[in-house]
C-alpha cells in the first residue's frame, strides 16, 4: 500500500491494524530484558484464564498487571514523599 493511500485510511477513520506487520515493532527507549520466574501451579492456572478470558497472551496479562502495580506504587511513592515535604 502506497503512504498516500495509508493516509487516507488513516484520515478516513478506517481501521489500518490489518495493514501494518507488528511482528517486528518495537518501543523506542524501552530495551527488553528476559527473566524467569517460577509460579505455582494455581497461579499459571489463574492466569491462563484470565488471559483467555480477555483474549491474550499470560505474558501479556503478566506484563500488565506488573506495570500497573508499578505505577501505583510510584504514585504512592512520590504522594507519601510530597505529603512529608
Amino acid at each position: 500500500m502506497k503512504a498516500s493511500e495509508f493516509d487516507k485510511k488513516f484520515d478516513d477513520g478506517d481501521d489500518l491494524l490489518d495493514s501494518l506487520d507488528l511482528s517486528k515493532a518495537k518501543r523506542p527507549m524501552q530495551k527488553q530484558k528476559r527473566v524467569n520466574v517460577d509460579f505455582p501451579a494455581w497461579m499459571i492456572d489463574s492466569l491462563d484464564r484470565e488471559a483467555s478470558r480477555i483474549g491474550v497472551t499470560r505474558q501479556s496479562i503478566i506484563k500488565v498487571w506488573l506495570a500497573e502495580r508499578l505505577e501505583n506504587q510510584m504514585e504512592h511513592s512520590e504522594y507519601t514523599a510530597n505529603k512529608s515535604s
